[in-house]
């Protein structure tokens, strides 16, 4: 799996030419692998929500998809430290990608733990 991120900016112009600020323009886009791809169409995971955005009413409503990253999406924002923002946003996002596949692969296997189990901490410890 891949993210793939381009930031670009362009100069605002006002209607008599004059400087207007600067754009910034944020564009993400998700590769996956063949295994990957096949695991998100076999467990119908287009739509699994990764980003989302706040509606009028206060309510979270999903904003990126599998799908919709895998196709590419772009923002442009008016300062520079929202797009560092959202370009976090999106990464953490795609860090919840590889433990979701990894749970898709094991479907049909036993997972084995052998205790004790690494960093679980003693009762009382």
């Amino acid at each position: 799996m891949k993210l793939i991120i381009n930031r670009s900016q362009t100069e605002k112009k006002g209607m008599l030419g004059g400087h207007k600020g600067v754009a910034f323009t944020l564009r993400y886009r998700l590769e996956l692998t063949p295994d990957e791809q096949a695991l998100v169409e076999k467990y119908k995971l287009e739509y699994y929500p990764l980003t989302w955005k706040a509606t009028p009413s206060g309510e979270r409503q999903p904003d990126d998809t599998i799908a919709s990253l895998t196709l590419g999406s772009a923002q442009t924002l008016t300062d520079v430290t929202t797009l560092l923002n959202n370009e976090e946003i999106v990464k953490k996002a795609c860090d919840s990608l590889p433990p979701l596949f990894e749970v898709a692969r094991s479907f049909g296997g036993d997972e084995v733990i052998e205790y004790p189990r690494n960093g679980a901490q003693p009762i009382g410890g």
